[in-house]
């Protein structure tokens, strides 16, 4: 006969059974740090459908030659002044056509390509000269953080929308050239943030075992540093760019950004001013493609601040 086994075991391998199918059934894989954001930013329904349709936004303005060649079959300059100011849906006019007699529909995709751009591209160029600044000034301190962080005080003293003003009516600048002014009047806000950010790492122990293992001062910012800023600079960049498509608009809008018969959101709105009587959907369109990104560039914002926020651990 077999022995009979001690009850006070046999109740704790019951127990132990069902800890560890409790614990196989609740426990959650190991996500990296951006899969981890990406399934956060999923479960928020709002920024998700806000990037679905500034995806679509993009594809359409990206799509404005195919547009062009297949759909409406007519340039972003093409004027047929007997068709001037008809409703939209009128054939072959979807969107219906500017006092010049052009397709609106053309100029929209085209004006939303031009606005991105400038965007964009400004804001990539902010970046770059405020991302470098604000590492070299955060990571070595003394003179070199005084000399740029002054640099950086006299810039925000000045009126930035002045400046650009200013500049813009002594020239006529072309989108690239917005762009980069742009840029070389705004990049000391973000300097300000990554140099905090670089001197808040520069003391951590990973940074000072890389210069034990004799890495180079640029080694370290490029390997080490600037990877941990990249969650802040992606919200940062997220929270600007509708900032900028804005300034761009109104500084078309007056006459001074992107100079006709270039179009771009802003000068559409520009063009269209003195015919709202006639014609409101002139303001309305452009005004509206405005309206959906920028609010949709926010929304993607908001969702990747709280994706990216270290603190969220689910």
């Amino acid at each position: 006969m077999a022995a009979t086994s001690n009850p006070q075991q046999l109740v704790m391998d019951r127990v132990g059974r069902r800890d560890a199918l409790l614990t196989s059934r609740t426990a959650r894989p190991n996500y990296g740090y951006w899969r981890r954001a990406w399934r956060r930013f999923k479960d928020n329904r709002v920024s998700l459908t806000a990037l679905i349709v500034l995806g679509l936004i993009v594809l359409f303005t990206l799509s404005a030659g195919l547009i062009s060649e297949y759909v409406t079959h007519m340039s972003y300059s093409e004027n047929h002044l007997s068709d001037k100011l008809l409703p939209p849906f009128t054939d072959p006019y979807y969107l219906g056509s500017d006092a010049n007699g052009r397709d609106v529909l053309t100029r929209l995709a085209y004006g939303g390509r031009v606005s991105l751009y400038v965007a964009l591209l400004a804001t990539a160029s902010i970046l770059a000269i405020g991302g470098t600044v604000g590492a070299l000034a955060g990571y070595f301190g003394g003179f070199v953080d005084s000399l740029f962080m002054r640099a950086a005080d006299v810039l925000l003293s000045f009126p930035t929308l002045l400046l650009l003003i200013l500049v813009s009516s002594l020239y006529s600048p072309g989108p690239t050239f917005l762009a980069i002014f742009i840029a070389g009047v705004s990049w000391a806000g973000v300097s300000r943030i990554v140099r905090g950010e670089v001197m808040a790492l520069r003391t951590r122990d990973y940074i000072d075992a890389a210069r034990v293992l004799g890495s180079s001062n640029g080694r370290i910012i490029i390997r080490h540093i600037i990877p941990n800023i990249v969650p802040i600079i992606v919200v940062w960049a997220s929270l600007v760019i509708p900032g900028l498509i804005l300034t761009e608009a109104s500084l078309s809008y007056l006459g001074l950004g992107v100079m006709v018969p270039t179009p771009s959101w802003g000068n559409m709105l520009q063009d269209a001013k003195q015919f709202i009587s006639r014609s409101w959907t002139l303001i309305f369109i452009p005004g509206l493609a405005i309206y959906i990104t920028v609010l949709c560039l926010y929304l993607v914002g908001n969702g990747l601040r709280d994706a990216l926020d270290p603190r969220l651990n689910n």
